[in-house]
């Protein structure tokens, strides 16, 4: 069931369900998709930028970028088409992260895992050597 909230963008009160934006705000959140589109899909305009997109069409980028985001506006339809990786700003045209960002983060995560492994291993030695009992010769 909803629940009653604030309007991310109008401020108005309206029951959330699934978005944090009203019914209005969506219907124009969709007349304005409408209007990109179909700037987008004429064939003179389909390798078009966002600052391009945004000029032509007077859109503001950020909800451009959020059609992209939410891929309804696809970089294998439009090629010129991308937002900045969440990590370090390279334009990308899917996820949230570049590849090289996606890496250097694997390759942290592998190495802290590797490190968890000797420090268990160490911590397992440590507590053998404590449960060795030693006997003193009475001579």
């Amino acid at each position: 069931m909803g629940e009653l909230a604030n309007c991310a963008r109008c401020d108005k009160v309206f029951v959330k369900t699934t978005k944090s934006v009203c019914p209005e705000c969506i219907k124009e959140d969709e007349r304005l998709f409408q209007i990109v589109y179909n700037f987008l899909k004429k064939r003179e305009n389909r390798q078009a930028t966002i600052p391009e997109i945004v000029e032509a069409t007077e859109v503001k980028e950020d909800l451009i970028l959020q059609f992209v985001k939410d891929n309804r506006l696809r970089s294998t339809q439009f090629p010129n088409l991308s937002y900045p990786c969440e990590r370090c700003g390279e334009p990308i045209a899917r996820g949230k992260l570049c590849d090289n960002c996606t890496t250097d983060i694997s390759s942290d995560l592998r190495h802290e895992q590797e490190l968890q492994r000797i420090k268990r291993k160490n911590q397992e030695e440590e507590n053998k050597k404590a449960r060795t009992y030693f006997t003193r010769n009475k001579n």
